[in-house]
């Protein structure tokens, strides 16, 4: 009998968040902190991928022909941005749930988006390339992060980038985006965040870098 393929997906972090999936597009609901600070990452994404392939940031559809995987993509708080701007986006996320929502939305703001409840490793596995990946805070809630860093990796075209964001693990972030974040101001539920599951990026593997 042939081996069960590695996954880098934790079952109780997919539960945890498909049941807050609801609560996706609500700016005061449990996903605050990210419609917070959104502006701010759209805008360094789209300004980093403008002078990557040449385009003009301030055009319509700056991104059109460009194709984007977000991994991890929740609701879809970035992909409906990136579709916007034109390109041809694809969000994947391994809750049901959390895909749902994102379609719903989508569909209502009259985006066209792949959604597909699946993972990084069965992107791989299909032989699927991306110019970008946006693999944005989902590091810190994956089972295995070393495989999971050289599968997003492979996803990536020659000459295409990933942008990878996460909780840096220092006690600034335990005080800050743990305790402050979830048991002070709870702008998150408790045990979102867990600090043995940060990582420091110096520890990223030298195998999730793919050259350019």
């Amino acid at each position: 009998m042939a081996a069960a393929a590695r996954s880098t997906v934790d079952a109780a972090e997919v539960d945890r968040f498909s049941r807050m999936a609801r609560e996706w597009w609500s700016p005061e609901g449990k996903f605050k902190p990210l419609h917070k600070f959104n502006p701010v990452r759209l805008a360094y994404i789209r300004d980093t991928l403008a002078a990557r392939f040449g385009r003009d940031a301030n055009a319509a559809a700056p991104f059109a022909g460009l194709r984007i995987l977000d991994i991890g993509c929740g609701g879809g708080l970035l992909c409906e941005p990136m579709a916007r701007l034109g390109a041809t986006v694809v969000g994947v996320d391994p809750s049901a749930v959390n895909i749902e929502v994102a379609r719903l939305h989508a569909a209502q703001s009259g985006l066209s988006i792949d959604y597909r409840a699946t993972t990084a490793e069965a992107l791989a596995e299909a032989g699927e390339a991306f110019d970008v990946v946006l693999n944005m805070e989902v590091v810190e809630h994956v089972a295995d992060v070393s495989l999971y860093m050289s599968t997003t990796a492979s996803l990536v075209r020659p000459g295409g980038v990933m942008f990878v964001a996460t909780i840096n693990r220092t006690l600034k972030a335990l005080g800050l985006a743990i305790f402050g974040a979830e048991y002070i101001l709870r702008w998150l539920p408790r045990g979102t965040h867990q600090y043995e599951k940060l990582v420091r990026p110096r520890n990223c593997p030298p195998r999730c870098r793919r050259p350019a």
